[in-house]
């Protein structure tokens, strides 16, 4: 695959499927041709306010055309987008723009009912009067995007496309000449599971040719209509959503945020024929009332989830060529995903070969020693889709290293012998009960395949005589027919007996506990909340 910028593939894009419809939402539908034209103009109003090669800006909106086409125009002038998290709190919020030194930020005057603009002017008073300030020196423009009052500091977003009027092709086309593929796309904050999140630096180069490879696998065609509830500010959403479409002209569709039933309206309305999601995404929708697999349109897509969760998904969805996929952040995401026409077997397992030019080893996490055949290990990834560095951080991007070179992915992974790899668990989520290893997936898994259980999470808590146990909070499909204890004993009766939770409580929600941006729960808050829960 030879590398190129994210400006070249939208313009052959857009000349191939140039008045074909390439996004919805529930506010707007817009073809390749009015996409680029919205990015192109960005891309002069980005140029007009002063924005150089290599400056940093941040976008915090949901999911939006504006997203996408800021993010392209960014790309096409050699700026580099930083997606901010909706999710992120006050603290997050100034952590990410500060380490970032975002220059530029595009922000949404409230989203789902959060008040960035609050937000921001407490992080940063000068955007209440004018900028810069103290609090956030780079930060030489902030154009808001809504309709409320207006902070002094900052500009409204017509003002911002009106400037760029002045700016002529010629000198936009001068600026996109100087882009290479090498030159870093975007910067990923992680999801931020332990401590603060560190910026993750990925290049043109690295998500374009992870996108294209992971369309391969997928098997995705121009005429497709590709629904992701994925957020733009994860890489699942940049490179496996917006660019995943970008690289072979399908359609994408997208919602603000995760409404199960409005989720599955669309897939039904519009006639979608692939869908991506981890566990959590998957089980939420055949667990909702208005699930009717009759209703559904899709033949593949991609899932990060384990084999009862992937079996459900082709059985109860009844999509035929859904692929299992594996990766993270580090990786732009994706190091392997399962091929649309491998046998349903090793789909439903996971076991999946890395994209062509990536190597995975299996290693020992201390000695970085290749584990011997048969043996689980860390995964260690090597090849053109690892990330430059995190953004000032040195000594956290050596550690991601081996000496070797080896990106250390912190997940415990396992081959079948012929150059396929699956995901056993994290490394750090892994416990040990009465000196046994335990992945949380193991004990997920079996709960899974209950009927009434929609969503299960596990961790290990503390115990006095065995050093650790296990703990389930399990959501159920009909919160009234099951109790904690037929849950225990369903266990007991398919898993050894050190893996069965010692405690299980049935929950609503997870939201209250901990979610990340990727619709993950965190262990950490979960580990924390069971703690406190049970007297721990």
């Amino acid at each position: 695959m030879t590398p190129s910028t994210l400006a070249h593939v939208l313009a052959k894009t857009c000349q191939q499927f140039r008045t074909q419809e390439a996004y919805v939402d529930p506010e707007e539908r817009l073809t390749w041709n009015a996409l680029e034209q919205g990015s192109l103009r960005i891309s002069s109003a980005l140029i007009a306010a002063g924005v150089q090669r290599g400056d940093h800006v941040g976008v915090l909106l949901g999911n939006n055309s504006t997203w996408i086409q800021v993010f392209f125009a960014c790309a096409s002038i050699g700026a580099v987008t930083v997606p901010v998290n909706t999710r992120f709190k006050t603290e997050e919020l100034r952590f990410c723009l500060h380490q970032a030194d975002v220059r530029a930020l595009v922000f949404a005057d409230d989203f789902l009912g959060i008040d960035f603009k609050g937000m921001l002017q407490s992080i940063e008073p000068a955007v209440a009067t004018g900028l810069p300030g103290q609090q956030l020196p780079c930060l030489r423009l902030a154009v808001m995007v809504g309709n409320s009052d207006l902070p002094a500091g900052a500009v409204p977003w017509a003002d911002f496309i009106a400037a760029g009027q002045r700016v002529t092709a010629a000198e936009r086309q001068e600026r996109m000449a100087s882009v290479t593929a090498d030159d870093c796309l975007l910067i990923q904050y992680t999801s931020g599971t332990t401590s603060y999140p560190k910026g993750v630096m990925l290049s043109q180069s690295n998500m374009l040719l992870d996108a294209k490879a992971a369309a391969t696998r997928i098997g995705v065609k121009s005429s497709d209509r590709y629904f992701s509830i994925r957020p733009f500010f994860h890489v699942a959403g940049s490179t496996l959503s917006i660019l995943v479409s970008l690289q072979t002209g399908c359609c994408l569709l997208t919602l603000p945020k995760f409404d199960i039933a409005e989720n599955l309206r669309v897939l039904d309305q519009e006639k979608c024929t692939l869908i991506s999601g981890n566990d959590t995404i998957f089980l939420s929708l055949m667990g909702h009332p208005d699930f009717d697999a009759d209703k559904l349109h899709l033949r593949g897509g991609w899932a990060a989830a384990g084999p009862e969760v992937m079996q459900k998904i082709h059985d109860l969805m009844r999509i035929p060529s859904i692929c299992n996929a594996y990766g993270q952040s580090e990786a732009s995401p994706n190091v392997w995903l399962s091929a649309w026409d491998d046998p349903l077997p090793l789909r439903v397992a996971g076991f999946a070969q890395p994209h062509a030019g990536v190597d995975v080893r299996l290693a020992d996490a201390t000695t970085n020693l290749p584990t011997p055949l048969g043996e689980p290990g860390e995964i260690q990834v090597r090849g053109w889709n690892v990330m430059k560095a995190y953004y000032k951080m040195p000594e956290a991007t050596a550690k991601a290293f081996s000496a070797d070179g080896w990106l250390k992915t912190g997940d415990l992974g396992e081959s079948d012998g012929s150059q396929r790899f699956r995901m056993v668990g994290r490394l750090k989520d892994i416990y040990r009960v009465g000196g046994e290893n335990v992945a949380p997936a193991e004990v997920e898994e079996v709960l899974h395949g209950h009927p009434n259980v929609m969503q299960a999470q596990v961790i290990g808590v503390p115990d006095d005589r065995l050093g650790e146990v296990t703990g389930a909070f399990v959501l159920l499909k009909h919160s009234d027919e099951t109790t904690t204890q037929e849950l225990i004993d369903w266990c007991k009766s398919r898993c050894a007996n050190f893996k069965v939770p010692r405690y299980l409580a049935i929950v609503d929600s997870f939201e209250h506990i901990g979610m990340t941006g990727s619709s993950k729960v965190q262990k950490n808050k979960l580990r924390e909340h069971a703690i406190a829960l049970w007297n721990l």
